[in-house]
């Protein structure tokens, strides 16, 4: 994939970077009648999921799949306007992408203009738009901090926050226009927020052109374990875990000990923050120890750390008849902890 930008002279960067940050308040009006608010619900009528999306067509909005995923009907709202509008059906999807386009009803909005998210660059300014934690017309800064592979697949990684009902909501860049479709974040790490790239979205108007819309309820649960970000985040939830612990030296004059370092996703990530907590035999906490990892662990694999405690701390969590042992590591017959506090990405 090809992330060069078009050939511009550095006046007229210089002067677009200049007139775009003096537009940042214009460009969130004019993007806020075109973003709605999505909420779905069940077959008895009860509310199940609430997101964010955006006009394309006339008529049609831009979404996450796993928003429409289990409803039965949906319902609409523009940002700053009162009415709502039923949802008719769905006219396209992409479960490995997790984008849907939803015909509305009666809706009349400005479609936003789709950019070019294969030209991204990394630095470059965003803003998602949406309504995280149903607050309505959310618009937030940041710039694209990365571009994950995952296969023959990518997503934008950007630093702009999303949190839940931000899902399906557009990620523009500073001309407005679309770069990507707020999708996901990492709770295990800082300003790790995921965007589907808008190519995805302008294949999938191709290839739904004419269709017609589709009941909800005809939508299985596709987006949840075959999209790109199942597949990058299929054990998000361990993302970083610690374990493998060993006392690194039989005499007890030293509290040196190492673990592993191990990495579930499928990206290298390096700077990791986290907590070794040991016990006691009755199970209380006895003491723990911070440690940082600044290296790279490539992805699915573990690095060796060593860190150390006071000697006590390892004559108290060891078996008595282990004190004598003087020619090989041993581990504690107490509980050992690791508690992960974040990591980043490698770039």
């Amino acid at each position: 994939m090809d992330w060069k930008s078009l050939p511009l002279t550095l006046l007229l960067l210089t002067a677009c970077s200049v007139a775009q940050a003096q537009n940042v308040p214009q460009l969130a009006k004019n993007t806020f009648p075109s973003v709605v608010m999505i909420v779905t619900s069940d077959a008895n009528g009860q509310p199940l999921a609430l997101g964010s999306g955006f006009v394309v067509e006339d008529g049609v909005i831009a979404t996450n799949l796993h928003v429409i995923e289990g409803a039965a009907a949906a319902r609409v709202k523009v940002v700053g306007q009162p009415e709502t509008y039923t949802v008719a059906g769905v006219v396209g999807t992409d479960a490995t992408a997790d984008v849907a386009l939803v015909r509305v009803d009666g809706l009349k909005a400005p479609p936003l203009q789709l950019g070019e998210s294969t030209q991204v660059k990394i630095g470059e300014e965003v803003y998602a738009v949406g309504n995280p934690e149903g607050l309505e017309g959310t618009f937030s800064d940041g710039i694209v901090s990365g571009v994950r592979t995952i296969g023959t697949d990518s997503l934008l990684q950007i630093t702009a926050p999303i949190s839940p009902g931000s899902s399906g909501g557009p990620v523009i860049d500073s001309a407005g226009k679309v770069l990507g479709i707020a999708v996901a974040t990492f709770k295990e790490g800082q300003n790790l927020n995921f965007a589907v790239p808008v190519s995805y979205l302008k294949a999938l108007l191709v290839r739904s052109a004419g269709a017609s819309a589709r009941p909800l309820s005809e939508v299985g649960s596709e987006a949840s374990s075959h999209s790109m970000v199942a597949q990058m985040g299929s054990a998000a939830s361990a993302g970083v875990a610690g374990g493998k612990f060993l006392w690194d030296y039989p005499f007890w004059g030293s509290g040196d000990f190492s673990f592993t370092l191990t990495n579930h996703l499928q990206e290298p990530v390096q700077d990791v923050y986290g907590l070794v907590i040991f016990y006691a035999q009755d199970g209380t906490p006895l003491d723990a120890d911070e440690f940082h990892y600044e290296g790279e662990i490539p992805p699915g694999l573990g690095e060796r750390v060593k860190s150390e405690v006071d000697p006590s701390v390892k004559k108290i969590t060891t078996p008595p008849d282990d004190q004598n042992r003087y020619l090989s590591s041993f581990t504690p017959s107490t509980k050992v902890e690791f508690r992960i506090l974040n990591f980043t990405l490698a770039q």
